[in-house]
């Protein structure tokens, strides 16, 4: 820069302001153009440096790799780590065993929100082969299914044990396959008590039937038509005895 005003200052008369005006705008625009140039130089080489994902190393999903010696890019996790969220302390809860043998109750308190949510995911995942009602002569049976799975309501399947049902659900049975995947461990026990709940309705005696209890319970009354499949029907409120005792 002093060599610009050495060079641009004989140019003007002395004393010319001209010739300092000059000088400052010349100033100006080469500090402004070193400035770019400095920009430019250090983008070029921050951009050198950089390796973009899409050239990073890496594998393709399930392929060939000479690295490892089994010739497998994908890895199972080291030995003795645990997910977040996996470590699975209760092991009845997840497996339905007590040692090897299935066990005979539930890892919580049955309620009726347990027992609600057990017969939403038993029509959703179970029906469709075992029927509502448990009997096997669910909608895929009946259309040329290769074997009948078995009513709940035998003998041998009454008397199963309540982990029996659990074990079956996560590993399957036979040609059913296991849901594992689609049935998180909490809801595969709400289908098991809402499976139990199934045997003592298809099963119960008159001693299980609630003291006044009609035995058979009287049909719901409806206000108008018992409803269509696409509307629900309306249950009418229990009439009230007009009669009055004589004097």
């Amino acid at each position: 820069m002093p060599r610009l005003r050495q060079i641009s200052a004989p140019l003007a008369k002395p004393g010319c302001p001209t010739s300092r005006l000059f000088c400052e705008k010349w100033d100006r625009v080469c500090r402004q153009r070193c400035s770019l140039v400095t920009l430019l130089v250090a983008i070029s080489l921050l951009s050198g440096c950089r390796i973009d994902m899409q050239v990073q190393p890496r594998e393709n999903p399930l392929s060939r790799s000479d690295f490892f010696a089994d010739q497998r890019s994908e890895r199972p996790p080291v030995e003795g780590t645990v997910a977040r969220g996996e470590l699975r302390e209760d092991t009845y809860f997840y497996t339905g065993k007590v040692g090897n043998n299935p066990g005979d109750y539930m890892p919580f308190p049955v309620t009726k929100e347990v027992l609600e949510r057990g017969r939403e995911r038993y029509n959703i995942y179970c029906a469709p082969c075992h029927s509502l009602l448990g009997d096997g002569n669910g909608f895929i049976p009946s259309r040329g299914f290769a074997r009948k799975p078995p009513s709940y309501h035998i003998p041998r399947l009454q008397k199963a044990p309540l982990g029996y049902f659990y074990d079956v659900i996560t590993n399957g049975f036979g040609i059913m396959s296991d849901y594992a995947s689609q049935i998180p461990p909490r809801d595969r026990w709400n289908i098991v008590a809402y499976v139990r709940a199934l045997q003592l309705s298809q099963n119960a005696t008159r001693a299980d039937v609630p003291t006044g209890q009609a035995v058979p319970s009287d049909p719901p009354k409806f206000r108008r038509e018992p409803g269509s499949g696409a509307t629900l029907p309306i249950i009418a409120p229990e009439a009230q005895s007009t009669t009055e005792e004589p004097k």
